[in-house]
């Protein structure tokens, strides 16, 4: 899937949306990759997934692109329903806390 639409129009990202997916409760999937497809996102279900949690997963897909137009603040502060909310990832990166 693609997130081109919704970065150009709304200024959501793709990591908005997977980090969102994490309050619908699924696994945040792959992001930017293949890194040929502009804000990519990889969705693997496994051949075990039934229809009836496919289509569940369409719709909270559907959701979330619909709040990516209507409310994308939503989206920016997404995960809100996890015990632990959105990580700074640059700053983790940039200031690494290290103990062993």
């Amino acid at each position: 899937l693609s997130g081109k639409r919704q970065k150009k129009n709304f200024g959501v990202s793709t990591l908005d949306m997977a980090k969102r997916l994490l309050d619908f409760g699924y696994h945040a999937p792959t992001v930017y990759f293949p890194l040929i497809v502009d804000e990519a996102m990889m969705i693997e279900p496994t051949e075990t997934e039934s229809i009836e949690t496919l289509d569940e997963f369409s719709e909270a897909m559907i959701r979330i692109a619909e709040e990516a137009e209507a409310n994308p603040e939503n989206l920016y502060a997404a995960p809100t329903t996890t015990p632990v909310g959105r990580l700074d990832e640059v700053g983790a990166a940039r200031n690494p806390v290290l103990k062993w």
